[in-house]
Formats: C-alpha cells, sequence, structure tokens
C-alpha cells in the first residue's frame, strides 16, 4: 500500500457536495469529488475522462486547522427560469465557503505508478489549481516533496507527517477517514464529471493525537 499526500492550504475554499440553485454549502473538510476534479486539472484530463482509477483511490482528511465558515453573495441576471416563461431580471446567490482553512489529503491505493504520476503531475500541473471554486487559489503549493509515501498506510501517512498550521499543534486533530463500514454517508463519489453524476461513499471521524514537528514551506 501506497499513499499520496497532499496539502490543501489557502485563505479561501469551498467543498460542497449537495447544494444547488441559489444557497450553495461548503463542508468543513474536503470532499472526494473536489480532490479528484484537483487531481484531472493536474493530469490534465477532461471533464468526459473515466475516473475509476481515481474515484478508487482511498481518501483521508487531517484537519490541521478547521477554519471559519463565511458566506458572499453573488448576482446573475437574465436568468432563464426551469418552468419557462421570462427570465428574472437578477437572481442572488449565497455561497458559503472555509477561510483560513489548511487539510493534509490523503489518498492511498495498490497502484504505485498511478499515485506517482499524480505526484508529478502536481508538481507541474497541466491545468491551474484551484480550493473548490476557481477563484480560491492556494496560497501554499498543493504538491509535496516528501508526499509520496511508500510502503505507508493512509492512517500512518497522515499520522505522522508534520503539522501544517502556523502556531503550536493542538493536542488533537480531526481525522475524516474513507471506510466502507464507517457510519457517515458522503454522496461525494464522482461517476462522471461530464454527466454530474456521484455516488455515495462511507467515512468514520476520529480524533488522534496531532504530530509535535511542523512543517517547513517549501
Amino acid at each position: 500500500m501506497d499513499t499520496l499526500l497532499l496539502r490543501l492550504v489557502g485563505p479561501m475554499q469551498s467543498w460542497g457536495i449537495d447544494s444547488r440553485f441559489t444557497v450553495r454549502h461548503t463542508g468543513r473538510e474536503p470532499s472526494k469529488s473536489g480532490v479528484i476534479g484537483l487531481l484531472c486539472a493536474a493530469l490534465g484530463r477532461p471533464r468526459t475522462a473515466p475516473l475509476g482509477d481515481l474515484a478508487a483511490l482511498r481518501m483521508g482528511v487531517r484537519v490541521d486547522q478547521e477554519g471559519t465558515i463565511q458566506v458572499d453573495y453573488h448576482t446573475a441576471q437574465q436568468v432563464y427560469k426551469a418552468s419557462g416563461g421570462p427570465p428574472k431580471a437578477t437572481e442572488v446567490s449565497h455561497r458559503y465557503y472555509l477561510a483560513d482553512a489548511r487539510f493534509l489529503v490523503g489518498l492511498a491505493g495498490q497502484d504505485g505508478e498511478l499515485l506517482k504520476q499524480i505526484h508529478e503531475a502536481l508538481a507541474d500541473p497541466v491545468w491551474p489549481l484551484y480550493l473548490g471554486r476557481r477563484a480560491f487559489v492556494p496560497s501554499q503549493p498543493v504538491w509535496l516533496a516528501d508526499g509520496l509515501r511508500t510502503g505507508e498506510t493512509l492512517e500512518g501517512a497522515l499520522q505522522h507527517y508534520p503539522y501544517l498550521g502556523n502556531d503550536t499543534p493542538p493536542a488533537r486533530l480531526r481525522f475524516v477517514l474513507e471506510d466502507p463500514n464507517g457510519p457517515i454517508v458522503r454522496p461525494d463519489l464522482p461517476l462522471s464529471f461530464a454527466l454530474r453524476r456521484f455516488a455515495p461513499r462511507r467515512v468514520r471521524i476520529e480524533y488522534r493525537p496531532a504530530p509535535t514537528q511542523r512543517q517547513e514551506v517549501t
């Protein structure tokens, strides 16, 4: 088993999994659909490309800084109605996002060559990378020089990698781990971005001791 680690740090992030229309919520940590979309951008895969190999990777998230939920407002003009008739002159939408959050994301699988390919692509992505929305760019590189952890489990890699925060690490950090027997269901396993088709997956949440070592930003 090999694991690839990603650093998702930025002033604004948004990881919605079930919101449409005029209110767009965000999850408290990265969604699997959002992370796979980021990988597709790095690899240069179009929306119509198959996702089976990426979706099969087991994902985990270590929340190094929870961030705070904020909201902004967007307006669109001449919005057509599903029921037909004249378009609305103006439509206001509420879009929630996470401010100042920091995440360590792990992807684990048996295909070491795939993880190596992703690791190389993150260092030199084909298309720009963003944190859930095109306007939300990372403030630090997603790519980690030592992010490819050969022979290391998902839990082990997330547990032992240095802390990403600026302050002294807290006693414990929140871990969100993909688990087929987990009690929480998330509808964020992408089947097709072109058709906007998603399947449910199960996760569990744990609180584990934080690493005492802090990461040096590179």
